[in-house]
């Protein structure tokens, strides 16, 4: 059973620099054909100021920080007991190749279903521009198999 005393806890900021290369390589990964998020020049005639990261993109912060693999390990849980559940994504502005963004994370609850056989760890991340601006809020639920 995980240790309910880790809803409210925060975990590390992540920090993530917005590259083109990257973009690039994630659109092309995850099948993206729509240009904007592959070309400059499509980008700015949609009316972005440069090449917008796809929509799933921003949880690469918390992934390539290791973040969530560092709550799980404080957690007690381990990695070959986990699955991703769900993850909801809200964008309050562009974030676009050239930005920095910060990636805060906030464990908001832990529960259980099926008598402890699952359990259920919900964060919610707010993800904040250079320039101190809120571009995205992000929640998932990661759910971990007894």
């Amino acid at each position: 059973m995980i240790d309910r005393s880790f809803i409210g806890a925060s975990l590390v900021e992540s920090t993530l620099s917005i590259d083109a290369a990257r973009l690039k390589f994630f659109a092309e990964a995850i099948g993206e054909t729509n240009p904007i998020y592959l070309n400059g020049d499509a980008a700015r005639a949609a009316g972005y100021t440069d090449i917008p990261v796809p929509p799933t993109f921003l949880m690469a912060g918390t992934m390539d920080s290791g973040v969530m693999f560092d709550m799980l390990d404080r957690m007690n849980v381990p990695i070959g007991k986990v699955l991703h559940g769900e993850q909801q994504f809200d964008y309050l502005a562009p974030v676009v190749v050239g930005d920095v963004v910060a990636i805060s994370t906030r464990i908001v609850d832990i529960y259980d279903k099926k008598h402890g056989a699952l359990e259920f760890i919900v964060t919610e991340n707010t993800v904040t521009n250079q320039h101190g601006n809120v571009v995205a809020k992000m929640r998932g639920t990661t759910v971990v198999r007894h």
